[in-house]
């Protein structure tokens, strides 16, 4: 019976775990156990989402919490290296480029238990990204690389991997959302808000090249401020860049945009669903705008999921109030005219999960 140790710890790897668990009940012999790191420990970035998304309770909690890279890295490897030492798993699976993904793909292959990164060989070039640096790290440790884009693919064999250890099996992001979207709609999220479907505009930001440099945030605050004087901005607040807005007394409520807390899964699905455009720095967010055909504007100037630009749904812009606002009145006019998902060939068909059990399965 083989043991698949499956490790989580910030709010995308959620999503992207889920339909593999799934899969796995399919295969009684399959004995998988969760692990979550607590990299994300607040209660709308964590715990909401294991209930959205009808994921299991984690069987170990490691509740390492925030700290600087090196102190959240290390706290995460001592915690975990117990538990592999204990249970002895046959493969570790690690998703994403988070601090969790790299420390417990770091243990296991120090303690000789292969490891399978899922969402591998995706590349920003840009190692002042700590996520760029996390991928490489995990992917070279990583003996299994599940990738959900032919770049990756192209990307892996550039750097020598062989070619039987890449496995193109597609979007997990894209099953969630697949499997979830209706459900979101149900809840009609922005109606309840007040919102009308394609006339608002969505924001997400977080990364440190954004939030964390004053001069950035003020002009990307400076942006949205504007923008909401002509159509209304909604803005759910990730814990770390509240701060960052406070820290810096920038206070966005008082220039009518819209700041949410927090938002469960179900909960902004409906709201990206039913925006006119989204602006992020999120790579994930990239994707499932990608899949729902809604214009993507991400504030950064690369990008690891190049399927999102030549596809036509997104586009960089600068981190800068004028290119902010320009950008997103430009993509308002193509509401209406959504895109349908990547073709067949890029696998974003909902059956990602499926094909990754089968393939851990399979030895």
């Amino acid at each position: 019976m083989p043991r698949i140790l499956h490790v989580v710890g910030a709010r995308p790897n959620f999503m992207k775990i889920a339909p593999i668990l799934s899969a796995l009940k399919e295969y009684p012999d399959a004995e998988p156990r969760l692990v979550h790191t607590g990299q994300h420990y607040d209660e709308a970035l964590s715990r909401i989402f294991f209930q959205d998304l009808g994921l299991p309770k984690p069987d170990d909690d490691l509740g390492v919490g925030s700290g600087s890279h090196a102190q959240q890295t290390a706290r995460i490897m001592m915690a975990f290296e117990p538990i592999c030492t204990d249970w002895q798993p046959h493969r570790v699976v690690v998703v994403g480029d988070v601090n969790s993904t790299v420390a417990t793909a770091l243990v296991a292959s120090k303690l000789g238990i292969p490891v399978a990164h899922v969402e591998a060989g995706l590349r920003s070039f840009d190692t002042s990204m700590p996520e760029e640096v996390n991928r490489m790290v995990t992917d070279r440790l990583s003996d299994l690389l599940f990738t959900t884009e032919e770049s990756a693919n192209e990307n892996l064999k550039a750097e020598g991997v062989p070619s039987d250890r890449i496995h193109f099996v597609g979007n997990v992001m894209i099953d969630t959302l697949l499997a979830h979207v209706e459900q979101a709609r149900e809840l009609a999220t922005p109606r309840r808000l007040g919102l009308e479907r394609g006339e608002y505009v969505l924001v997400t930001l977080h990364r440190p090249s954004n939030v964390d440099d004053v001069r950035s945030l003020e002009s990307i605050a400076d942006g949205l401020s504007r923008l909401a004087r002509s159509v209304p901005v909604i803005f759910p607040v990730h814990p770390r860049t509240h701060q960052r807005l406070k820290d810096a007394n920038l206070d966005l409520s008082l220039k009518a945009v819209r700041l949410l807390p927090p938002q469960g899964y179900l909960e902004f699905l409906g709201l990206m669903d039913g925006a006119g455009v989204v602006i992020t720095d999120s790579g994930g967010v990239q994707e499932e705008t990608t899949a729902l055909g809604i214009p993507c504007r991400t504030v950064r100037e690369n990008t690891e999921r190049p399927i999102t630009i030549t596809h036509g749904t997104n586009r960089l812009i600068q981190t800068h109030g004028d290119a902010i606002h320009r950008a997103a009145l430009e993509a308002l006019e193509e509401r209406g005219r959504n895109r349908a998902p990547p073709p067949r060939p890029a696998l974003w068909d909902g059956q990602a999960g499926t094909r990754i059990a089968k393939i851990l399965m399979a030895g």
